[in-house]
């Protein structure tokens, strides 16, 4: 039986350079060789964000199997040479890799892979830059999920939104255009919020979103997930020099040299159910610096639509009282990092069918009276000598 919606592109040999550029996330401790044991270069070549990932996955915090593209691919991509190819033979040797980790494959409709692919410079640069989801799914592999008892309604959910993320990340097609599809559907269909559309209604927004494409660029929406795969990494490259990265570069001085990092990863699901959700957290109250969680999820919902504004989320002690279990592993996971990272951590994750995943953390941003507040904190819970205090705290935040 033919399950394979398109073949997998051959490794060919190419002019490689012998240069590594895509590390998977248990590979951290290569990257660190490569660039001499210094972490600030490991977050340079990796991106704050895959730097990130493999540190939490080495030591043992839930994180889905994947890979990054490193900066210096990204500037040997603007370079002007087109995509190099010993690039794309290294991403497709990494995707064998995190088949074999996650017991699915890539382009294949019996037990699909499905892919996020999100940018992630050195230093954060939030909103900024792009990211695509769901990269895997076609007409072929969403038919398959359902007939397999997949639940209707998320397969479409999760197959709109990497439409509209593709059209709008990679083909630069207006957001509007769809969002504006999106709101005549809920209108029509009387309901205030998108969790309330039923799949048959995410089937013909899904065809609706094709048509857009089709309509403004002349060209369909590929089916091939590689294609998919391929332009998604060429796109978040891209994004380095969009004017919103490069108005926020000139802002904060961010050098333009940098480049940012492609991470691909294992999707999972915070929209298959009520069992599911995805939020963001602070480790520390960023305006007063209390030393208790605090941040907003959203139930059966995938991550952008937290950051997106389109629902009303709910406060994390919501989630504590739904799903305390995951709540309590949540937790004592940020125990854990911020007794790795000496620091408060901004964190983003998702629930899926229970099971908690971290997708990324990085120090967080907090104003000067939580800054002074986290550092006598962290000094009495030795986790920083005083001089490390002092050295935290800005004379004009006192």
């Amino acid at each position: 039986m033919k399950t394979s919606t398109q073949q997998r592109p051959s490794s060919r040999k190419s002019s490689d350079t012998g240069t590594r550029y895509v590390y998977l996330f248990n590979q951290v401790e290569e990257a660190e060789k490569k660039v001499g044991g210094d972490w600030d270069k490991v977050r340079g070549l990796l991106g704050g964000k895959g730097a990130n990932l493999a540190d939490m996955t080495r030591l043992g915090v839930p994180v889905c199997p994947g890979f990054t593209v490193t900066t210096e691919a990204c500037n040997l991509y603007l370079s002007g040479n087109g995509f190099p190819d010993e690039v794309w033979q290294q991403q497709l040797a990494a995707i064998a890799d995190v088949e074999e980790a996650t017991g699915k494959k890539f382009a294949d409709s019996a037990n699909p892979l499905l892919v996020s692919c999100r940018s992630g410079a050195k230093f954060s640069m939030p909103g900024m830059m792009d990211t695509v989801l769901n990269i895997g799914l076609n007409d072929e592999v969403a038919q398959a999920w359902v007939k397999r008892g997949g639940e209707e309604r998320f397969v479409y959910d999760s197959y709109r939104r990497l439409v509209q993320m593709f059209g709008s990340v990679v083909l630069d097609l207006p957001d509007e255009s769809f969002e504006s599809v999106i709101t005549e559907r809920r209108e029509g269909a009387g309901v205030r919020s998108d969790a309330e559309l039923s799949a048959q209604d995410w089937i013909v927004v899904t065809e609706q979103f094709k048509d857009i494409i089709k309509t403004q660029t002349g060209t369909d929406f590929p089916m091939d997930p590689y294609q998919q795969l391929k332009l998604a990494t060429e796109a978040v490259f891209r994004s380095w020099r969009g004017k919103r990265a490069i108005d926020y570069r000139k802002a904060t001085g961010i050098p333009d040299d940098l480049g940012t990092a492609v991470t691909i990863q294992t999707m999972v699901f915070g929209n298959m159910g009520n069992d599911c959700a995805t939020g963001v957290a602070m480790s520390r109250n960023a305006s007063t610096g209390e030393p208790e969680l605090e941040g907003d999820f959203l139930l059966n919902a995938q991550g952008e639509d937290v950051v997106a504004g389109i629902r009303q989320t709910e406060p994390l002690s919501e989630l504590k009282r739904q799903m305390p279990e995951a709540y309590a592993e949540f937790e004592a996971i940020t125990k854990q990092l911020e007794n790795h990272y000496r620091n408060m951590q901004d964190m983003e994750f998702t629930i899926e069918k229970g099971k908690l995943w971290l997708l990324q953390t990085r120090d967080g941003k907090r104003t000067a009276q939580a800054e002074v507040r986290i550092a006598v904190d962290m000094v009495e819970e030795g986790l920083i000598s005083k001089e490390e205090a002092v050295r935290r705290v800005q004379p004009s935040q006192v």
